[in-house]
């Protein structure tokens, strides 16, 4: 397999690697995003909006009214945009939220509650969009009732799928690896579990050969029923499984709950935890980047104006080059080059080479020293957020020399780069420069884990104070 300079080759493990020409079409739409359930839940959305219509035909007009089946009375063409603008917002609320990723058929959470929460979230959509426009396509009364037949028609559409699935694939094939006895309860759980939950093809007592019993057995799940095995399996082989697409839990011991775990799953009654799946799934990364776009639009007058001026300054205190661009690790282990204000002096790792900043660098200049305390010498990331190699929000790029060195000590370090590097992040806004990088790489995990858009903003405001109080 040949790749492009700077990108870490993939094994034929990635799920990444798709030779699309050889799928049918339905495969090939499904590898770029579209789900069949799309289409079945296009239905069911225009079907939740037409109800009350025809609702409001065929009931008596004093039982309609009082039931809320009220419409407005619009022509043709404005009720076919306005159901288009309507559809539009619920999917992009549905696919920003996750609906359309490929679900997990073990461990998997009730699914209504989370869609009636999109279907709310959808609609006030739809209502603000209303309030701006005018045009009343969902009559106000009819605002709570629309989400709750969406609600229940998605709810049902997954049933079906999930049935469907069940035929076609069979049930999970699982293999259960753990200590004897816990194999064993684990086994009479799933075994005496009402519906042939899962299959069960096979076992083992620890994980030094889990990758090719996976292989040989085709198991789509594996159970790891003794938490104590978990320090054996990470990094390996839990990094495998997860780029072949099978599904690994931890079942949840007595003491684990002390750490005051807020993600517990239920398999065959048993507690556990889904292992593995800390980068951002496809529609989240991309609503993520979709929300930096529109913050760095918002607020290009402040930030491009701050550029000129600390360039400016540099230009005046320290003379050229302003820029300093240096080739950090982007997402997948692909290399770029970052731009950043030049603070130190020409040359200044000749003779030491690559080594880590502290918060005395005498390689700094000293006129330039706030800038780097400030952190405002890392403005012109900006750039490399427009172009896609950054995210506002993310773990720190590092040097390539310096990654190798922790990878090579610091198991799982790999992992910060499934997402894009950010011009500030979780360690950044709790660590200092002088903090160790396993530990930051903690916060790195911690933010991959728990992202969200509020967490973002968390950051961002935490990371102005951290500028302004000037804490490295």
């Amino acid at each position: 397999m040949t790749t492009s300079p700077g990108t870490k080759p993939r094994s034929d493990d990635d799920p990444r690697v798709v030779d699309t020409p050889d799928l049918p079409l339905l495969g090939r739409l499904n590898s770029r995003g579209f789900r069949l359930l799309m289409a079945a839940d296009a239905v069911v959305i225009i079907g939740s909006l037409v109800l009350p219509m025809l609702l409001r035909v065929l009931v008596p007009s004093g039982l309609a009214n009082s039931l809320g089946f009220r419409t407005s009375t619009l022509p043709l063409r404005a009720y076919v945009v306005g159901y288009g603008v309507v559809l539009a917002l619920h999917f992009i609320s549905f696919y920003f939220s996750g609906l359309y990723e490929r679900e997990q058929r073990l461990g998997n959470r009730p699914v209504l509650p989370r869609i009636v929460s999109m279907a709310i979230g959808a609609m006030l959509l739809v209502a603000l969009y209303q309030l701006f426009t005018g045009v009343y396509i969902v009559p106000r009364a009819n605002l709570l009732l629309v989400p709750l037949l969406v609600s229940l028609g998605l709810a049902g559409n997954r049933r079906i799928s999930r049935d469907l699935r069940r035929r076609r694939e069979g049930p999970p094939r699982v293999l259960l690896i753990g200590a004897p006895d816990d194999v064993n309860l684990a086994s009479s759980h799933i075994e005496e579990t009402p519906g042939a939950i899962a299959q069960i093809v096979g076992t083992a007592a620890g994980v030094s050969d889990l990758t090719a019993l996976q292989r040989a057995t085709r198991a789509t799940d594996v159970l790891i029923v003794t938490s104590s095995l978990l320090d054996k399996a990470y990094p390996e082989p839990l990094s495998t499984l997860e780029r072949r697409g099978v599904n690994v839990l931890l079942r949840i011991a007595a003491q684990d709950t002390l750490l005051g775990l807020n993600g517990v799953r239920e398999v065959a009654g048993l507690p556990f935890v889904v292992l593995g799946r800390s980068a951002l799934p496809a529609s989240r990364a991309r609503f993520k980047r979709t929300m930096e776009l529109l913050e760095l639009v918002v607020t290009a007058p402040i930030w491009i104006t701050l550029t000129l001026v600390v360039g400016l300054f540099v230009l005046v205190a320290a003379g050229r080059p302003v820029l300093f661009e240096q080739q950090r690790v982007g997402q997948d282990g692909r290399l770029f080059l970052m731009f950043k204000f030049r603070t130190m002096r020409p040359n200044a790792e000749d003779g030491r080479g690559a080594v880590l900043a502290t918060s005395n660098d005498d390689r700094v200049v000293p006129a330039l020293r706030w800038l780097r305390n400030t952190r405002l010498d890392e403005l012109p990331n900006l750039w490399n957020v427009c172009r896609g190699e950054m995210s506002i929000v993310g773990p720190r790029p590092e040097r390539p020399e310096l990654t190798k060195r922790f990878e090579d000590v610091i198991p799982g370090y790999d992992r910060r780069h499934e997402i894009p590097p950010g011009l500030t992040g979780l360690a950044q806004v709790h660590g200092r420069y002088r903090t160790d990088p396993e530990y930051k790489l903690g916060y790195d995990l911690q933010y991959l884990v728990n992202w969200s858009p509020v967490l973002d903003l968390q950051i961002q405001l935490r990371t102005i104070w951290v500028m302004l109080t000037r804490r490295l």
